[in-house]
């Protein structure tokens, strides 16, 4: 496994990650920084497990015949800090909505753009995904929804695809995050491909996956096509704009907050 931390770029570095570059260029190192949003943890346990959050190189390692290819680079985060009021499913029990999975119509920042090219919301989590091994951990940890959206940059330039996994706990979410990681062989998310947009995952890409509460959020971000690109922080940036479909979940969070405040 080769191991790569990235970053340099403005947009970047105003989240926190370390210096650019491929794995040919320099050899394999952990620095810490998480993708977004979260802190230092309380104790240093959960520091060092939080923190060494790593690209993941594949080295050209293809799923199995018939099924998507994986990222070429993975980076899991497993901190989950912010999210511990909805840890558990009984403190969310309402399903999430083909509203809520839909709601993210148009992303903006950092100068991109993405519209939704289309959405899609399944109680069938191993049918949108493969791998026998991460479907006997969906089904160990309750899997009853799975959150599938395909974005297009307005340039045409970008593909992104956003999902979520609808767990019973924390600690499947973070099963299903280790099952992901590419050198495991373990499966991975079907992409879902929508008209007019090339197909995702053929080339290059790159995948962000985030401990929110009882939710797994993934983001995989490539040049439209697949190319490589110039530098990994420009798949990171995109990313970022990506993520922001997963804004839904803190308003489930914030429900949860008022309705524990309440009690």
């Amino acid at each position: 496994m080769i191991e790569a931390r990235d970053t340099g770029s403005p947009e970047t570095a105003r989240k926190g990650r370390g210096r650019d570059f491929w794995p040919e260029d320099k050899p394999g190192r952990r620095l810490p920084g998480p993708k977004v949003l979260f802190g230092a943890a309380a104790a240093l346990v959960a520091v060092v497990v939080a923190v060494v959050a790593v690209l993941v190189f594949t080295g050209g390692d293809e799923a199995p015949a018939g099924e998507p290819v994986v990222p070429t680079a993975y980076t899991p985060d497993f901190n989950g800090e912010g999210f511990q009021q909805i840890a558990d499913r009984s403190a969310d029990g309402r399903e999430i909505t083909e509203g809520e999975a839909a709601s993210a119509k148009e992303l903006e920042s950092g100068g991109h753009k993405f519209t939704l090219a289309k959405s899609d919301l399944t109680g069938d989590c191993k049918a949108a995904t493969w791998g026998e091994r991460l479907h006997g951990d969906l089904d160990k940890f309750g899997c009853t929804q799975l959150v599938r959206s395909a974005y297009v940059s307005s340039d045409k330039k970008y593909a992104g695809q956003f999902y979520v996994f609808n767990l019973k706990n924390e600690e499947g979410v973070k099963q299903i995050l280790r099952d992901l990681a590419p050198e495991t062989g373990a499966g991975w998310v079907k992409p879902l491909n929508a008209p007019g947009v090339p197909a995702f995952g053929s080339g290059f890409s790159a995948a962000y996956a985030k401990t929110y509460g009882h939710y797994a959020v993934i983001t995989a971000v490539e040049r439209a096509g697949g190319e490589r690109p110039d530098s990994l922080n420009e798949l990171i940036d995109v990313s970022l704009v990506v993520e922001g479909a997963a804004d839904f979940l803190y308003g489930r969070l914030d429900l949860a907050a008022n309705a524990g405040a309440g009690q």
